[in-house]
C-alpha cells in the first residue's frame, strides 16, 4: 500500500514515543495508574505544552487544524505505550461534536487545546450503541432547557469538567430526527456523576440527569449527522491506537521467546512458536492496512462510513487475537498485573467495545453498504 507519513508527521510520532517511554514505561505502569487523576492532570498539561491537544481542533477555534493522518500518528504512540489520558474522547470526539456549535463551544474548544478543561461526550444509553437510541428528554421551560434521563457510559468522563449530552427534543425512540446536543457543566444542579475505572485503567462515568439546566449546541433536532461524523473520527483514531498496541504486544512477545528457555534452548526456536508469531505479525500488518484505508476513508463521506465499520470489526478481531496470543505465549505470568501484555489485552477488549463492538459494526457495514 502506497502510504507514508510526512516529515512533520514522523516528528510528531517520534515525540509521542519519547513521551510514552518517559511517562508510561511498562515497568512503571502500575505506579502511573496508582497516581490517579493527579498524575493524569500533570501529563495532560505536558501534552498541551507539546501542542497535541489542539492538533485535531480547527484553526478558527484555536487549534492547529490537523487531519485524520496527523491524529493517526499520535494515536499509534498512545497504543504502543498504553497511555490512559483521554485524548480521543476530548480532542477528537467532543471536539468534533462542538465544532461550529456556538460561542460557548468555541470557548471550550480553545480551552481544551490549552489543556485547561476536559470535555467528554455522553451519547450511550441502555439500548445499545446506535446513536439514535436516545431517551434522555430535553424539556423546554421558562428557565431554558432541562435534561432528564441517564447516560450509562461516558468514555473518559470521570474527570471531565463539561459534558456534551445527546437528548431527544422531538420524535420517538430510535428516530434520527429529533436528536439535539447540549453542553452541561460538571457542577450543574441535578447532575449526578457516578465514576468508575475500567479494566484498562481508563476512568469512565455514568450520568444521572434530573432536570439539569443545559446549553444548546448546534442545530436543534438535527444532531444525528453531526454525531455520526464525530463518532467515525473517534473510531478511526482508536483504530490507530489498536494497531500501536498490537505491534507493541507482538514485539514484547518476540523479545520474551528469544530469552525464555525450555529444554536448554530458547522457546522461540520451536516451530510451533514461530508459527504463532508469524500469525501475530500478519494480523498486525492486516490491521495497519485497514487502519490506513479507514483513515483515508474519512475524506470519502459516502463509502467512508462503510469502510470504517468494516475496519473496526476486523481490527477489533485481530487486536484481541494478537493480545490473547501474547498472553498465552508468556505463560501463566502473562495474566499478571505486572506484565504489560495483560494490559494490552485489556485495552484491546475495551477498544472493541468503544462506539460499537464487532457484531454491531458488521451489522452497520451491511446496512451502510446496502444503502
Amino acid at each position: 500500500m502506497d502510504f507514508a507519513y510526512s516529515e512533520e508527521q514522523l516528528m510528531l510520532r517520534d515525540s509521542v514515543d519519547r513521551f510514552g517511554e518517559d511517562r508510561w514505561a511498562g515497568a512503571d505502569r502500575l505506579a502511573r495508574l496508582a497516581e490517579g487523576p493527579e498524575g493524569s492532570r500533570r501529563r495532560w498539561a505536558a501534552m498541551a505544552e507539546l501542542g497535541w491537544l489542539m492538533l485535531p481542533i480547527a484553526e478558527a477555534e484555536g487549534g492547529l487544524g490537523g487531519g485524520p493522518v496527523d491524529v493517526m500518528a499520535v494515536m499509534e504512540g498512545f497504543g504502543r505505550h498504553l497511555m490512559t489520558e483521554p485524548y480521543v474522547s476530548n480532542c477528537v470526539l467532543a471536539a468534533g461534536l462542538m465544532h461550529g456549535g456556538g460561542e460557548l463551544a468555541s470557548d471550550l474548544l480553545a480551552r481544551i487545546g490549552a489543556g485547561e478543561v476536559r470535555v467528554a461526550a455522553g451519547l450511550t444509553e441502555n439500548d445499545g450503541y446506535a446513536i439514535e437510541q436516545v431517551s434522555v428528554a430535553a424539556i423546554d421551560g421558562p428557565g431554558g432547557v432541562h435534561l432528564s434521563g441517564m447516560k450509562t457510559h461516558v468514555e473518559d468522563g470521570a474527570d471531565a469538567d463539561w459534558y456534551v449530552v445527546s437528548a431527544r427534543t422531538a420524535g420517538a425512540m430510535a428516530e434520527r430526527d429529533g436528536i439535539s446536543l447540549f453542553l452541561v457543566p460538571r457542577d450543574a444542579a441535578g447532575l449526578t456523576v457516578r465514576r468508575f475505572r475500567a479494566v484498562d485503567g481508563h476512568r469512565h462515568c455514568t450520568l444521572m440527569l434530573d432536570r439539569v439546566p443545559a446549553t444548546p449546541l448546534g442545530e436543534r433536532d438535527r444532531a444525528a449527522d453531526r454525531i455520526d461524523a464525530a463518532v467515525d473520527r473517534a473510531i478511526v483514531a482508536h483504530l490507530a491506537e489498536a494497531v500501536g498496541s498490537m505491534e507493541s504486544a507482538t514485539a514484547a512477545t518476540l523479545d520474551y521467546v528469544r530469552t525464555r528457555q525450555q529444554f536448554g534452548v530458547p522457546i522461540g526456536t520451536f516451530q510451533v512458536i514461530q508459527h504463532k508469531l508469524v500469525d501475530m505479525s500478519v494480523a498486525c500488518e492486516e490491521a495497519r492496512a485497514l487502519a490506513i484505508v479507514a483513515t483515508r476513508g474519512m475524506t470519502q463521506p459516502g463509502a467512508g462510513r462503510a469502510l470504517i465499520a468494516a475496519a473496526k470489526a476486523r481490527i477489533s478481531q485481530c487486536g484481541i487475537a494478537v493480545a490473547q496470543q501474547a498472553v498465552q505465549l508468556h505463560g501463566g505470568v502473562g495474566t499478571s498485573e505486572e506484565l504489560v501484555v495483560s494490559h494490552h489485552l485489556r485495552r484491546q477488549m475495551m477498544l472493541d467495545l468503544a462506539h460499537g463492538d464487532r457484531d454491531f459494526q458488521r451489522a452497520r457495514f451491511i446496512l451502510l453498504s446496502a444503502g
